[in-house]
């Protein structure tokens, strides 16, 4: 397919705005880029895709979501509201994954892929919990992921808040998945896998030995860190050390780990990171949701720690966690020079992609060059000011909506046309998705009111 009459947005390192462009896509990869004039003529045969002077640019990435969180959307916590990030994870959340089960599982993985592919994001991190389905769970998500036609890395969350059995169960998840992706997945396939755990504030140190050990070799890990004070006073407690040297001391922390939030860390700690090599992942929404305060990102990149940004469960609009990063660093530290464009763009789009492209090497992801994976979209954004490299940043978090979105394009193959969607059929899903609703709300509703 030859897309034309495109305004590219090429990111990269050296991003690039390049209008009246083409991209000629073959078997998943850009093969060529050009002037219309040039490649219209080169490839007169081919099928084409006007883009009408819309811009072409890569797919959003989320560094950290998840899916299973997609049953909370209206739900009602029992009184009385939750004080804190603790009770929030003891009344809504823990009860909401006890009572998922295979279907809703399925069901609640599909609504945020499809929301996904609506507002162009066509990599994500999932973090999955589902303590009364684990066996086969990623298995499961995994399907619907082939069947939407997306890019995920998927990772089961290692907790003992469910007993020792539940615990080994969540193990064994994690390396079968890993080592069944790496057995089928085919090259350039868009399925791999970390190996997940919750927080350290649910983990025993044999239980973080245990997941060391159990690692297959050039795997890493994907764990909530310091989210919230509580998981510094736990650790402290348990070990007597911070969060972070506790995850060093146990040989949790690599260059192919993610750590999401890293909001209560201190300089020590972010030291430690950086030597890890390990990633960070920041969610301003979620973050501002829960109460639990910013994450210290000048402290965190200044050290050379690779920050990434995620949406922890929101919707998969990854231009709406630009807008939030962009405005709560801002008034966080009451000053309007934190977090300027180019530094978000850095995180969002550059780091993003290099965590996406360590996951599914052999090709660049999250950029339009010769040789990258086609994965695009088309975005019907006409700026009424000059659209530059440099200014890039500032008309995305000023001026990009969702609903811009017309195309998505994930390994060459389009999911989403003239805002349809080709693959699935988005009402049937969300119906199916309501219909196991009840059922869902009632069983969390049970496990909720015994710990209140």
């Amino acid at each position: 397919m030859l897309i034309h009459n495109a305004t590219v947005i090429t990111w990269g390192k050296q991003n690039a705005v390049l209008p009246a462009h083409s991209a000629y896509i073959k078997k998943g990869r850009i093969e060529a880029l050009g002037p219309d004039s040039q490649l219209e003529k080169e490839y007169a045969q081919e099928e084409k895709l006007d883009a009408g002077g819309q811009l072409l640019m890569p797919g959003n990435i989320c560094a950290h979501t998840h899916f299973y969180g997609a049953y909370a959307r209206g739900m009602a916590i029992p009184d009385p509201a939750p004080k804190d990030f603790p009770e929030i994870l003891k009344r809504l959340w823990w009860p909401l994954d006890k009572a998922l089960d295979e279907k809703s599982v399925r069901a609640s993985a599909l609504v945020h892929l499809i929301d996904a592919i609506k507002c162009g994001t066509t990599t994500l991190f999932d973090h999955h919990a589902s303590p009364n389905f684990i066996d086969g769970s990623l298995d499961v998500i995994a399907e619907t992921v082939e069947q939407t036609g997306l890019r995920a890395v998927l990772c089961y969350e290692v907790t003992d808040r469910d007993g020792n059995a539940k615990t080994q169960a969540g193990i064994r998840e994690n390396v079968r998945f890993i080592e069944r992706v790496r057995r089928e997945k085919p090259a350039g396939g868009r399925l791999a896998a970390l190996f997940g755990l919750h927080a350290s504030l649910t983990l025993s140190d044999g239980t973080l030995d245990a997941c060391r050990d159990a690692l297959p070799a050039d795997s890493g890990f994907h764990i909530h860190v310091a989210e919230h004070e509580a998981d510094q006073e736990d650790s402290l407690a348990k070990s007597s050390v911070r969060v972070v040297p506790r995850l060093v001391k146990h040989g949790i922390l690599g260059p192919r780990s993610i750590t999401a939030h890293a909001v209560h860390v201190d300089a020590a700690e972010i030291e430690m990171l950086a030597a890890s090599g390990a990633w960070v992942s920041h969610q301003p929404r979620s973050n501002m949701n829960n109460g639990v305060g910013a994450a210290d990102i000048d402290a965190l990149t200044t050290a050379g720690i690779q920050v990434c940004l995620g949406n922890d469960g929101f919707t998969q609009d990854m231009w709406a966690e630009w807008k939030a990063a962009y405005l709560l660093h801002k008034v966080w530290h009451r000053d309007p020079r934190k977090m300027n464009g180019t530094d978000l763009a850095k995180i969002a789009a550059q780091n993003n992609a290099a965590l996406a492209a360590q996951s599914f090497p052999g090709a660049s992801i999250g950029e339009v060059s010769v040789g990258a994976r086609a994965d695009l979209i088309l975005v019907d954004y006409h700026p009424f000011t000059p659209l530059t490299a440099g200014n890039l940043p500032w008309q995305i978090v000023f001026g990009f909506q969702e609903r811009m979105v017309t195309m998505t394009m994930v390994d060459g193959k389009v999911l989403m046309r003239e805002r349809r969607l080709l693959q699935i059929d988005e009402a049937e899903m969300a119906a199916k998705a309501l219909e196991l609703a009840p059922e869902v709300w009632k069983r969390y509703n049970d496990y909720a009111t015994r710990n209140t």
